[in-house]
C-alpha cells in the first residue's frame, strides 16, 4: 500500500503533473469561455488552427470525465512519479499529445471533436511501464501487457457503455492507441539520447 512517506512529492517528480492538474482545472472553470477556441476541432486544424492538436488534451466532456483524468494524473504519478522530472515529463506529454492528435487526425477522420486527457494518459502509462523494465521492476512487464490487453480489447470491442454514459460522450478508443504509441517514441527518444550522453 502506497504510504506519504513513500510519494514522489520532490518538486523535480510532482511538478509537472501538478501543471496539468492546473491546467485541466482552469479549462474546467472557464469552459464556457474559451473551449471553442482550444478543443481539438478538425475543420479548424485544417485552416491552420494547429494549437488545437495540444490544448484540446486539456478540456472534458463533463466533470465526471475531468475527475476520472485528473484522477489518473495522480495515479500515474503515485506509481511512476520517481521517475519524473522536468524534461522527461515535457517530452512525455508533448509526444503523447502530439502523435494522439495526429493519428486521430490523419486515420480517425470520423473524429470532428476531441477532448480529454486519456490518450496522453495511455501514453504516460506505456512510458511508465518500460521505465520499471529499465529498472529490473518485474511489475514493469505486468502494466506493460495489461496495457496492451486493454488497448487490443477497446480496439476489437469498443469502449465500455458504462464508461461512455458516465462521460456523457463516446470514448475515442483510438485516442488511446495513438497515445501509447506516443509513449513508445517518447521512452526511446529519451534512452537514445542516453546512450548518446553516456557513450
Amino acid at each position: 500500500m502506497l504510504q506519504l512517506k513513500s510519494l514522489p512529492i520532490q518538486t523535480v517528480h510532482s511538478l509537472g503533473p501538478l501543471i496539468v492538474f492546473i491546467l485541466a482545472t482552469t479549462a474546467a472553470i472557464f469552459d464556457g469561455q474559451i473551449s471553442e477556441l482550444l478543443i481539438y476541432n478538425r475543420s479548424l486544424i485544417m485552416t491552420g488552427e494547429y494549437w488545437r492538436l495540444i490544448s484540446g488534451h486539456f478540456f472534458h466532456s463533463n466533470g465526471n470525465h475531468f475527475m476520472l483524468n485528473t484522477a489518473a494524473v495522480a495515479l500515474l504519478w503515485a506509481l511512476h512519479g520517481q521517475y519524473y522530472n522536468y524534461k522527461n515529463y515535457l517530452m512525455v506529454f508533448m509526444a503523447s499529445a502530439i502523435v494522439c492528435s495526429l493519428g486521430i487526425y490523419w486515420f480517425s477522420v470520423n473524429i470532428e471533436l476531441y477532448v480529454g486527457l486519456s490518450g496522453v494518459l495511455h501514453g504516460f502509462f506505456v512510458w511508465g511501464a518500460l521505465m520499471d523494465i529499465k529498472h529490473n521492476e518485474k511489475t514493469g512487464y505486468l502494466l506493460l501487457i495489461g496495457v496492451i490487453a486493454k488497448i487490443i480489447h477497446e480496439q476489437i470491442y469498443g469502449a465500455s457503455a458504462d464508461v461512455e454514459l458516465l462521460i456523457g460522450a463516446s470514448v475515442a478508443t483510438d485516442a488511446h492507441f495513438y497515445g501509447a504509441v506516443g509513449g513508445l517514441l517518447a521512452f526511446f527518444g529519451g534512452y537514445h539520447r542516453a546512450n548518446k550522453a553516456s557513450a
